[in-house]
């Protein structure tokens, strides 16, 4: 059943595929984009776009937290960024904006974050920062790290938040410590009144695990984006996303079997850099996509053209370089929706998801996510 290839006497490895190896295979049928529905439902929260924005800085304030939610995705604030931590954040950007420009060591800026990100969570601006985007009507998420959520959440809740996700780099239902209680998320979630989303994954059997504590939603994969995040080369961890979410969505089978019919929904964050990457990680069984990368490309993104992850802020082992190659050329509207000029689908991103679900014949994410595949080579 699994593809081992040996590497050496007496050690084998998984063969395993990243989204770039596959491909969707137009079926017989095909329908008008206009009987298409991308909508998907978690808890009692439906969105009109399989969207979740990465919880970085670099793309998520208040106010683009807000764009997302009124577009029909869900933007995530981090509880432990810049808004949580800097009354003025525009002077902390400019710093970074400024870090950047003044040299060309791709260190200076990795500094500037990790001198922000030292100063205190202050819970009256992760709370302003909330009021700001649940006045306007929408659904309110927000980020914390597995090692302070137990600690943040109380302040959370009554502020207000609607979505809680607990996200690290890879995260695990079972943390051995010697240094204090580590966070047990089943019991931590069986204490909440809301979703919880939890993450990131790359296997089956750690997918299976977060679903057994009760998550809403499980995120497959840590943010990889090229050139940007390092876990690989920092760490050697690497997460092949095809495989990943192919295996998280055979986890979420073996639970809803499991159970009885609780269903978990599975949310890729990593190697979505493209409208096809987005259509890819649906057809290999995500309900979700989690963008980082590709919306710093939009006029709103409050990194002004820099993208990074919150693992770049580290205080001892950042796994993110700042990048500096991202064009602010369109409007959020236009680059979630079109129209689109640029080929290459990076803009348009859930309308040309939408025209690839009706050129395949399907009409709904969950239909879509039987859709056939090949591998490349």
């Amino acid at each position: 059943m699994r593809d081992l290839v040996e590497i050496g006497m007496g050690r084998t490895a998984r063969r395993a595929y990243e989204l770039d190896d596959i491909e969707i295979i137009p079926s017989r049928r095909t329908r008008s984009s206009k009987d298409v529905s991308t909508a998907w439902q978690i808890d009692a929260y439906r969105f009109e776009i399989p969207l979740i924005t990465h919880p970085t800085d670099a793309i998520v304030s208040p106010g683009t937290a807000v764009a997302v939610g009124e577009l029909g995705g869900l933007g995530v604030l981090n509880a432990e960024g810049l808004w949580a931590r800097h009354a003025d954040v525009d002077e902390a950007l400019f710093r970074l904006v400024q870090s950047v420009e003044d040299t060309d060591d791709p260190a200076a800026p990795v500094k500037v974050l990790q001198e922000l990100h030292a100063a205190p969570v202050r819970m009256d601006l992760v709370a302003q920062a909330i009021k700001q985007v649940r006045d306007s009507g929408v659904t309110v998420a927000v980020r914390v790290s597995p090692q302070h959520a137990a600690e943040f959440t109380p302040d959370l809740l009554a502020a207000g938040v609607e979505i809680l996700v607990v996200q690290g780099t890879i995260i695990s239902a079972e943390h051995v410590s010697r240094d204090g209680e580590p966070l047990n998320l089943k019991s931590f979630i069986a204490d909440l009144d809301i979703p919880v989303i939890a993450g990131g994954v790359g296997d089956y059997r750690t997918a299976m695990h977060l679903m057994r504590t009760g998550a809403a939603g499980v995120i497959v994969g840590y943010g990889y984006t090229p050139g940007v995040t390092t876990s690989d080369s920092v760490l050697g961890i690497g997460v092949p996303m095809a495989t990943a979410i192919a295996d998280a969505a055979a986890a979420r089978r073996d639970y809803l079997d499991e159970t009885g019919g609780r269903y978990v929904h599975v949310i890729a964050d990593g190697g979505v850099l493209t409208s096809g990457d987005v259509a890819k990680s649906i057809a290999c069984g995500a309900d979700a996509v989690m963008l980082g990368e590709p919306l710093a490309g939009a006029a709103e993104a409050p990194g002004q053209g820099l993208y990074w992850t919150a693992a770049s802020a580290h205080p001892s082992v950042p796994r993110s370089h700042v990048s500096t190659g991202v064009d602010q050329v369109v409007d959020l509207r236009s680059l979630l929706f079109g129209p689109s000029v640029d080929p290459r689908g990076v803009t348009n991103l859930f309308g040309s998801l939408r025209r690839a679900m009706a050129k395949t014949g399907y009409s709904d994410l969950k239909e879509f996510q039987k859709v056939g595949l090949t591998i490349r080579g």
